[in-house]
């Protein structure tokens, strides 16, 4: 087994000796997951008497990120919000390669948006059991830096498909922006997933803006994933194109986070290869 640690110079991630070898799926399964960097957040007032573990380091951080594994550990395809790559609060531990480890994903990749030397290193993290033939880092518009886009391609050609993990900025005008970029982005591709946390919900005027100016669609409404602990708001999205083929989307209720994770099934044209 190679070292996870490992990056390769070309397409950027670090892989482990695939554990199959699936090529073309009939069927893939996606996950969206605001992991809040491995904090459990089960009360309002928990943002205010675990604040302190956004900074510092926490012995049963670990064991929440075990739990995390063993939720995303069914699909094959997972893109992480809030996830931290290495500092102080994580005891320097790098979570998508822990979590690439724990729960045998054979790809990961980390996409650093918010870099805050040791205290911090805000970052988007996509784990996967098929081979990214390209991965391409976005900086999100915005007054205050720190969001970014992370576009995946399986596949190569007309045939593609092209995956885009996202996180959104909390403020409207700059969510705006950031959909006219994503939707310049989407354009140029046929077969598309875009998956993150939106910071807004489906009836939105950014998600209508996003829908009317792309062909991405949000197969079920209403899928609630904030706060876990009583979700009411969501904010959480999986959006495709219309050449992929839904089976079935539905939020998991796993509250291993201030965010619960949201998951689809879908089922691929058949000139769309994956191949490990």
């Amino acid at each position: 087994m190679t070292n996870l640690s490992h990056r390769l110079r070309e397409g950027a991630y670090a892989t482990l000796n695939p554990t199959r070898a699936p090529e073309g799926p009939a069927a893939l399964r996606v996950l969206s997951y605001n992991i809040q960097g491995g904090i459990a957040t089960s009360r309002y007032r928990h943002y205010v008497t675990r604040g302190w573990k956004h900074v510092l380091p926490d012995a049963k951080r670990r064991g929440n990120l075990d739990r995390i594994g063993e939720c995303i550990g069914p699909y094959d395809l997972v893109g992480l919000q809030e996830v931290d790559g290495g500092s102080l609060r994580t005891g320097f531990m790098n979570q998508v390669e822990y979590l690439a480890y724990k729960a045998d994903f054979p790809y990961w990749y980390l996409q650093t948006n918010r870099d805050m030397g040791h205290l911090a290193q805000q970052s988007n993290g996509l784990l996967a059991r098929y081979r990214p033939a390209a991965i391409r880092e976005h900086r999100l518009p915005g007054v205050i830096p720190g969001r970014g886009a992370l576009q995946i391609r399986f596949g190569t050609g007309d045939q593609a498909l092209n995956v885009v993990l996202v996180h959104m900025a909390l403020g409207r005008r700059a969510r705006l922006r950031q959909m006219d970029f994503l939707a310049e982005l989407v354009n140029a591709h046929r077969h598309v997933i875009v998956m993150g946390d939106f910071n807004c919900r489906s009836e939105s005027r950014e998600l209508r803006r996003l829908s009317r100016r792309t062909e991405l669609r949000e197969p079920i409404h209403g899928l609630h994933t904030f706060p876990s602990w009583r979700p009411r708001r969501n904010i959480d999205h999986i959006l495709v194109t219309p050449s992929l083929e839904v089976e079935r989307a539905r939020v998991l209720d796993h509250p291993l986070s201030d965010h619960l994770p949201i998951a689809m099934e879908l089922s691929l044209p058949g000139p769309v290869r994956l191949a490990a």
